[in-house]
């Protein structure tokens, strides 16, 4: 009997985990910002990493578990359907999660060094203004959910804001009243984003036994 050669045939490796699936972070900003100029594309609402980390952590941080699609879609302007192709859409669906994984392991962790994606000038200026924008748009999502932290005399509400003092509604006005300024003080806005990593998980703190309550 003769052997017959065998052929070697190239397997192409197997995608077997989400990291395999995902594109580069820079490239996931990239990608946001091309959609976003897109004349015929669903626009995300998230059109930048900073505005994205902040709609991420609001997911991680919040007061329920939502499922992925819930809030990727949006933030991505993509459909439910690209959730089942392996296609670019996927791939900026799987780096988004692969964020969520990476706050949520921050914040269960070493929640001490979570640090929120503010963009920042060349000269190191902070505006932390997309980041916060992102976080509200999440709240958007599940608003009435949140309404116990929404009403402006309650003093949970003091958690939220410094992220809602950095915020504007769709007609572009401020969703906090301005800050009062007092003799030899600067207005609260001015460095309210220092305190936006303890903010987010005092809010996770916060939310945990109700969200966990939720669940079960």
């Amino acid at each position: 009997m003769t052997k017959r050669k065998q052929r070697r045939v190239t397997r192409k490796p197997v995608k077997a985990t989400m990291a395999d699936y995902a594109m580069s972070f820079e490239r996931l900003g990239q990608w946001m910002s091309e959609r976003a100029r897109s004349p015929t594309l669903r626009h995300p609402r998230a059109t930048s990493l900073s505005m994205l980390d902040g709609a991420v952590a609001a997911v991680v941080a919040g007061p329920v578990s939502m499922a992925s699609e819930e809030w990727v879609c949006p933030l991505l302007g993509v459909d439910l359907d690209a959730f089942n192709h392996d296609t670019e859409e996927f791939s900026a669906i799987a780096a988004t999660l692969m964020r969520h994984n990476a706050i949520s392991e921050t914040l269960s962790t070493r929640p001490e060094s979570f640090e929120p994606l503010f963009v920042r000038s060349p000269d190191g200026d902070v505006d932390p203004q997309p980041w916060c924008m992102g976080f509200y748009a999440v709240m958007k999502l599940r608003l009435l959910v949140w309404s116990r932290l929404l009403s402006p005399n309650g003093t949970e509400h003091l958690m939220l804001r410094p992220i809602l003092v950095h915020c504007i509604d769709d007609a572009g006005r401020p969703l906090l009243p301005p800050a009062r300024r007092t003799l030899g003080t600067q207005p609260i806005v001015q460095n309210a984003w220092r305190d936006i990593p303890a903010t987010v998980e005092a809010l996770r703190q916060f939310w945990m036994p109700i969200r966990f309550k939720r669940g079960a």
